[in-house]
């Protein structure tokens, strides 16, 4: 890995700038939006309520709206994932990132979490928008944890993801070679300073909480 590749605008461009907080105010939602704007990240992920206003805040500056679905716990039903994935994309997401099934994963329930997984992905893809899914790592077998990748593969999911960063545990970087040796396109949720190079080598990015800006001019 070059220093060139380890730049901070290399980062910053991976990285999903996250506020996924239950009190989450307004003002601290417009100010992430900001500072992804200003720093160049790929995306400002927040929650289904303030996706038109972060659209809204991010108009021309090339910064993705990206929003949770199925969030934290992955347990609602197919039709509630949906559902909450057109809305998200009618009101200007561009990417959807879904919980899956947790207990269906565990029990390898294939079909099951390869169909839910399906169904999100083309309400996604109709409205123009990409798909990550979150496995929640920390709380998922091995054999769990490649039962999801394979079922995301299998329906053109866009990416699988790590955890949800509200659990403990979290990320490992077994967990990303994993992921990587199963689909390619693997993603976490640590902070960038911590993950990077193995991030870069695996996929696309990282969600990192307000705050992630002033780290990147330690990345170089």
């Amino acid at each position: 890995m070059t220093d060139a590749a380890l730049s901070p605008a290399a980062v910053g461009a991976l990285i999903d700038h996250t506020l996924l907080k239950a009190d989450a105010a307004e003002e601290a939602i417009r100010r992430t939006a900001r500072e992804a704007a200003e720093h160049g990240f790929a995306a400002v992920c927040i929650n289904p309520r303030w996706v038109r206003l972060v659209t809204e805040e991010l108009r021309g500056s090339g910064v993705r709206t990206c929003t949770v679905v199925g969030f934290p716990l992955g347990a609602t039903t197919t039709a509630a994932k949906v559902a909450e994935t057109d809305e998200a994309v009618f009101n200007g997401a561009s990417e959807i990132d879904m919980v899956v099934d947790i207990a269906d994963a565990n029990a390898g329930l294939h079909t099951e979490v390869q169909a839910q997984i399906d169904a999100v992905a083309r309400a996604a893809h109709d409205g123009g928008a990409i798909l990550k899914v979150i496995l929640e790592t920390a709380l998922l077998s091995e054999e769990a944890k490649r039962l999801v990748c394979r079922a995301a593969e299998a329906v053109s999911a866009d990416f699988v993801k790590t955890s949800t960063g509200f659990v403990s545990g979290g990320a490992t970087v077994e967990d990303l070679a994993l992921m990587h040796e199963e689909v390619g396109d693997a993603s976490a949720s640590r902070p960038p300073e911590e993950y990077a190079p193995t991030l870069m080598r695996c996929g696309r990015s990282t969600r990192a909480p307000p705050g992630s800006a002033p780290v990147l001019p330690l990345i170089s």
